[in-house]
């Protein structure tokens, strides 16, 4: 019988893992440890609504103090875990060493930040309340020039945002085409005409080679030798789980903590979930790490159910989802992506929006959508839900 459970990170998924276990019928000691000194937030809307000022800080938080003390959890905030004694089952937390016998790691990841780059004021990366703040303060002062690096959902979510301001903005990928750890380039190619059409520069398959400025940066140099005035850099190339603290724990981790299934770790009593967590994709021997809101949530109370009914514990069969708001329309991407076949259900990439479907054989694997109706896109979510058929799917109306 579990009667201490820490839960490590502040974010989605150790809101939701808190919640789960007190409704599940946990009434032992349960303590947060977070890395932010913030009250626990939702992360999703720092580049989109709360950048442009559609939502307040109260609006983005997850949990009050209030409700906190209602589900009587003992906060560490402000402090990051430092590292795991799986002998002793503690956790060292700043000068404390917190003693568990449940665990559930949910740190999340971190921005990548290129060496060097971060020297010069004026250059951000968007992961934290903070960074937002601090980014929204800059571009709402003078009228900055804007580079932004990497056109990923977040790169494109700020490009957006900065357009927003009426400000000058260019954005950088070193890739080929934006958005290309999501789809391949012919499903990203109506968000990039949106964008231009919006006054974006949109600059794909050439790199940054350095940034240029004395204490603050005034240049982004690119590797074709072309040279941007750049008043503001928002860096974002991609995150790495927040595991650094688990090195010597002897856990399992690459590129995330190593799970089965049911998200149990190496060692018992050890859960983890979210952007942290890599576990295999059912039925494929393939191992997946996935970096959305809806799967921090989900794995978050598969995890805490199974930490506290071990004897019962069920896989997690969720399937990834994610969106992004940009210029008011809205891109979905249900499964994968990474898929043999493509069926547009309505419109292509040609067109201003589209609906498609992706397939695995004679699976349906993935949904993708750009514009269009929420409730197609709904109905295609469902078809990937329920690993329906691809030959019937893209013979009938969807």
């Amino acid at each position: 019988m579990l009667s201490n459970i820490v839960v490590v990170g502040g974010s989605v998924a150790g809101v939701q893992a808190l919640e789960t276990l007190r409704a599940a019928g946990y009434d032992g000691r349960l303590t947060l440890v977070g890395a932010d000194p913030e009250l626990p937030y939702n992360p999703t809307p720092l580049s989109k609504e709360l950048l442009i000022g559609e939502m307040d800080e109260d609006e983005v938080r997850l949990i009050t103090e209030e409700e906190l003390a209602d589900l009587q959890v003992d906060l560490h905030l402000g402090t990051p875990a430092q590292s795991l004694d799986l002998t002793s089952r503690r956790l060292h937390v700043g000068t404390s060493h917190l003693p568990y016998d449940g665990l559930i790691i949910a740190t999340g990841s971190q921005a990548v930040r290129p060496r060097g780059w971060f020297d010069l004021d004026g250059v951000h990366t968007l992961r934290t309340l903070d960074d937002a703040r601090r980014i929204k303060e800059a571009m709402s002062t003078g009228s900055p020039s804007v580079v932004v690096v990497g056109a990923g959902f977040i790169g494109c979510e700020i490009a957006a945002a900065a357009r927003h301001f009426g400000l000058d903005v260019t954005l950088v990928e070193a890739a080929p085409s934006a958005l290309q750890r999501a789809v391949r380039p012919d499903l990203a190619e109506p968000v990039v005409r949106l964008h231009r059409a919006n006054g974006v520069r949109v600059t794909c398959g050439v790199g940054v080679a350095r940034l240029l400025g004395a204490d603050r940066v005034d240049k982004v140099e690119l590797t074709d030798g072309a040279v941007l005035d750049a008043d503001l850099v928002v860096v974002g190339i991609g995150a790495v789980p927040a595991t650094g603290w688990l090195a010597d724990s002897g856990l399992a981790v690459d590129d995330g903590v190593i799970t089965d299934a049911t998200l149990r770790t190496s060692a018992p009593g050890v859960h983890a979930v979210g952007d942290a967590a890599r576990w295999p994709r059912p039925g494929t021997v393939e191992t997946i790490r996935v970096e959305h809101w809806t799967n921090a949530r989900e794995q978050a109370r598969r995890a805490a159910l199974n930490l506290l009914d071990p004897g019962a514990a069920e896989p997690y069969a969720g399937v990834p989802y994610v969106w992004s708001d940009q210029f008011g329309q809205r891109f979905q991407l249900a499964g994968t992506a990474r898929a043999e076949h493509v069926h547009f259900l309505d419109g292509g990439p040609e067109e201003e929006s589209y609906l498609a479907v992706l397939g695995d054989g004679d699976t349906v694997v993935g949904a993708v959508g750009f514009g269009g109706s929420p409730r197609q896109f709904n109905r295609a979510r469902r078809l990937v839900a329920g690993a329906a058929s691809w030959s019937e799917t893209v013979g009938r109306d969807t």
